[in-house]
């Protein structure tokens, strides 16, 4: 009876063993389904994003050809000598769209002039923070622009306000656009935010363009 328990007794640590490698190797397959779950969903978001941005920039340069298209058709009607109503003030609402809609795209690239009188002469940690409390005073003011902005298109509905030019255009049309781009500049914000604090932000090139995009 003896000898059957020593010998049974390495058997049953090889299947307590093996037990455990199977809980093991079934725990791995999950971390890396997680794993790879957790990076689809990050890249689709980023590629969301960059969509986004990429989408309200062709927005921009469409509302930048609407610009040329109404102050060439004003030249033209003088030229021959009919008018065209509301031409100039079409021409305002599509400037003030290619600028609005472009602010996201230009943060994104790094082309909007940054005053780093102070930050630029911060290193390590304190570059971080300074760059962590800037990103957040600017998340908090593209906040309360995007709120406002929103606001006055839902104003300019309610009240149905009229352009005061001969286009007579309800307001809340040209405004939209202004809208639309304040939001996405607050999302463009809120991502630099999220980058800057997981530490993925990219810093590349900010010391080279300094000449040209810095004061």
């Amino acid at each position: 009876m003896i000898s059957l328990r020593f010998d049974d007794a390495p058997a049953a640590h090889e299947e307590s063993h093996g037990a455990a490698g199977g809980v093991i190797e079934g725990r791995k397959p999950k971390s890396r389904a997680r794993q790879r779950a957790s990076s689809v969903v990050k890249n689709t978001m980023r590629r969301f994003l960059n969509f986004l941005y990429d989408a309200a920039a062709w927005l921009a340069a469409l509302a930048m050809i609407g610009v040329l298209v109404m102050v060439l058709t004003s030249i033209i009607g003088r030229l021959l000598h009919f008018h065209l109503p509301g031409t100039d003030a079409y021409a305002g609402y599509s400037m003030a769209a290619a600028g609005f809609l472009a602010l996201a795209h230009t943060l994104k690239k790094g082309e909007h002039i940054r005053v780093t009188l102070l930050i630029g002469r911060l290193h390590g940690s304190a570059r971080r923070a300074m760059e962590m409390w800037s990103l957040s005073v600017a998340v908090l003011l593209a906040a309360l622009f995007a709120y406002y902005a929103c606001r006055l298109v839902w104003q300019s509905h309610e009240f149905n306000d009229m352009s005061t030019s001969n286009d007579a255009t309800p307001l809340w049309i040209p405004q939209l656009s202004m809208a639309v781009g304040a939001v996405i500049l607050l999302i463009a914000f809120v991502d630099e935010w999220v980058l800057e604090l997981l530490g993925q932000r990219s810093h590349e090139g900010h010391a080279d363009d300094e000449a040209l995009h810095n004061e």
